[in-house]
């Protein structure tokens, strides 16, 4: 019976990452964005100890996968998007930087779902992207070729190093 238990504790902060995002974007709306920052940066911290809690606990899933990467389009693709769009000012290029981030973040997180890799990423990491325009969110600074960037680095074949 404790080894169900502790299958379960990595998907917990999976889950705390999901809910994050989900907050944040509740804040978002109600005109919070400080407080919506800290918590895409709380998601972060729940994304960073999932993986490394599974693997020291000895409970990789494939359930446990893909709840991640849905949490992680929500607090990283989302949300960051929101955020985003409500500090910007409205443009056409505006719209093509707020469509194309979450795009492009889900497109990321499924490649690496249908081939994952071994020590490095492919593309730049979705959270270090959406932790990218949550920390000019705290200035309440935006810019459509910044987060246009990000996105087509999120799809680019450059490697990154895991850490």
């Amino acid at each position: 019976m404790p080894f169900i238990f502790a299958s379960w504790i990595p998907n917990l902060f999976t889950i705390a990452n999901l809910l994050s995002g989900v907050f944040s974007i509740t804040c978002m709306m109600n005109g919070y964005m400080r407080e919506s920052v800290f918590l895409i940066f709380l998601a972060a911290i729940f994304d960073l100890f999932d993986g490394r809690i599974a693997r020291k606990l000895k409970v990789n899933s494939e359930l446990g996968v893909e709840l991640d990467s849905l949490a992680d389009v929500v607090s990283f693709g989302v949300a960051p998007a929101i955020l985003f769009h409500t500090l910007s000012p409205h443009s056409l290029l505006t719209s093509i930087a707020f469509l194309l981030y979450p795009t492009m973040g889900a497109l990321r997180l499924a490649r690496f779902s249908a081939k994952p890799t071994i020590g490095y990423f492919l593309g730049i990491p979705i959270p270090l992207a959406g932790l990218t325009i949550a920390t000019m969110g705290l200035f309440f600074y935006t810019n459509q070729y910044i987060t246009i960037l990000l996105s087509i680095l999120m799809v680019s074949p450059i490697r990154v190093k895991k850490f």
